[in-house]
């Protein structure tokens, strides 16, 4: 997992990095993209984490 976010905020880095050498728009909505779907992995991970903890004592 942190392999993985380290390589998310490579992308994301290397997205505004080129948007601000060329100044053309996609890299920024690229950049966006990556970093909202990062979110949202990051919160279904850290949900299953959080019921796990809650439903292992029932069983």
């Amino acid at each position: 997992m942190r392999i993985v976010a380290v390589l998310v905020a490579i992308g994301i880095g290397a997205s505004v990095f080129a948007f601000i050498f060329t100044r053309e728009r996609r890299y920024l909505v690229l950049g966006w993209r990556l970093f909202r779907y990062a979110i949202i992995v990051a919160l279904l991970f850290f949900a299953l984490l959080i019921l796990e903890r809650v439903l292992v004592p029932f069983v």
